[in-house]
């Protein structure tokens, strides 16, 4: 994932010389070293100083230029975010900020580099784009439509390989998700590489209990699809969300939040449940939080047994939802 991410971004460069890349000291980690090489005028190392490297991208915005920011998660949300907040958001500029290692795909970085709260935080940014890609198609796509969205973004980044879900031919739009299985029973709605995966694997394995799920990437957190929401919400009546995050302020309580305001589809978060992170490998790390593929199932046939218990019958639903 962060091969393509520095190759878009040096394909980006090569046909527009505004884009530059900033780094707090992580460019071998961030996979940046190949876009220093080709372009070393617009490569700017901060060093471990990441207030100063948001603050320093916030000028360069202001002079007219596209900067892209990275450093891990934790770093790019907790340390730097007054200076997100005000010299790039506030002061309405064009800050890209990327947090790599979200989660806990930071593994044997463990509970200090572990962020289950970067989500929450960059929402409460007004008008703050918020994305996580689940896949290299959607990460190259993403990556491009945030270089020519006018304004900030955050875009939480996956280093490590992952299996390609799109084709190369497919599109990206910021705020409109993906369906990536139509289904009429249940929704699961996921976020980002790990969850992605996990909820298609849910998905199959509900479907061997005659359980038939639909499943969205919503990649992007904020603005949040809340017209495919509520399609599928009144299509399936239940949802489960699953994400590499706490399940306070991300992407189950933006879900909830559309839902609470629109219509009364009743919702199970899998996410992280009010912890810090800790080292161990990744999928030590699934199960320890329970966000495991197993997890989903779980959340799903508590949804389905809550709405049996409160409507009654699958025509009680239908007849719920017609109404």
């Amino acid at each position: 994932m962060r091969a393509v991410y520095a190759q878009t971004l040096i394909e980006l460069a090569e046909k527009d010389d505004r884009i530059v890349l900033l780094e707090a000291d992580l460019m071998k980690a961030s996979g940046t070293t190949v876009f220093k090489t080709r372009f070393p005028e617009r490569t700017f190392n901060m060093g471990v100083a990441e207030a100063n490297m948001v603050g320093v991208a916030a000028g360069l915005s202001a002079g007219g230029m596209i900067p892209f920011a990275n450093s891990f998660a934790c770093f790019a949300s907790r340390r730097a975010y007054d200076q997100f907040f005000i010299s790039g958001n506030y002061a309405r500029l064009n800050v890209k900020l990327v947090g790599t290692d979200p989660g806990i795909t930071s593994e044997f970085n463990g509970g200090t580099h572990m962020p289950f709260e970067d989500i929450g935080i960059m929402r409460n940014i007004p008008k703050l784009v918020v994305m996580e890609p689940s896949d290299p198609v959607s990460l190259k796509k993403l990556v491009i439509e945030s270089a020519y969205h006018n304004g900030c973004t955050y875009m939480r980044l996956h280093r490590k390989s992952l299996p390609v879900i799109y084709s190369e031919s497919e599109e990206f739009e910021i705020g409109k998700g993906k369906v990536l299985k139509d289904g009429t029973d249940i929704t699961l709605i996921a976020s980002g590489a790990i969850m992605v995966a996990e909820a298609l694997k849910a998905g199959e394995m509900l479907n061997v209990d005659g359980i038939s799920a639909a499943i969205i990437d919503m990649h992007t957190l904020k603005p949040i699809d809340t017209e495919l929401i509520l399609q599928f919400a009144k299509k399936t009546g239940g949802i489960v969300t699953c994400e590499n995050h706490q399940k306070t302020n991300g992407l189950g309580s933006a879900v909830a939040e559309t839902l609470s305001e629109n219509y009364p589809a009743l919702l199970n978060r899998v996410g992280v449940a009010d912890e810090f992170g800790e080292v161990g490998r990744l999928n030590y790390l699934l199960g320890r939080y329970q966000l495991t593929a197993e997890h989903i199932v779980s959340a799903a046939k508590m949804n389905l047994s809550r709405r049996k218990y409160a409507f009654g019958s699958s025509e009680n639903k239908m007849q719920m939802n017609d109404n």
